[in-house]
């Protein structure tokens, strides 16, 4: 064998336990977040779908923020009453 053959499985192994760990840390930021807003469909997805971090991260900073947002506007407006 060859040095490339004998060093791509290391490779190959190392890129996909850095992919892993990668899609678990923002999975579990998502379905943290799905779960607190009651967003039961969001939790369902991305709890099944596994996308290298892609859909989590959407729902992260696309979905939950603007709900966040949401939320704190209406104490904000709540506590001025």
């Amino acid at each position: 064998m060859n040095i490339e053959t004998e060093t791509f499985p290391t490779f190959g192994i190392i890129l996909i336990i850095i992919l892993v760990c990668w899609e678990a840390v923002w999975k579990a930021i998502a379905l943290w977040k799905a779960g607190r807003l009651n967003h039961l469909v969001w939790f369902i997805l991305i709890f099944i779908l596994n996308t290298v971090g892609i859909l989590p991260i959407i729902y992260i900073f696309a979905v939950a923020r603007k709900k966040e947002k949401e939320i704190v506007e209406t104490v904000v407006q709540s506590n001025k009453v």
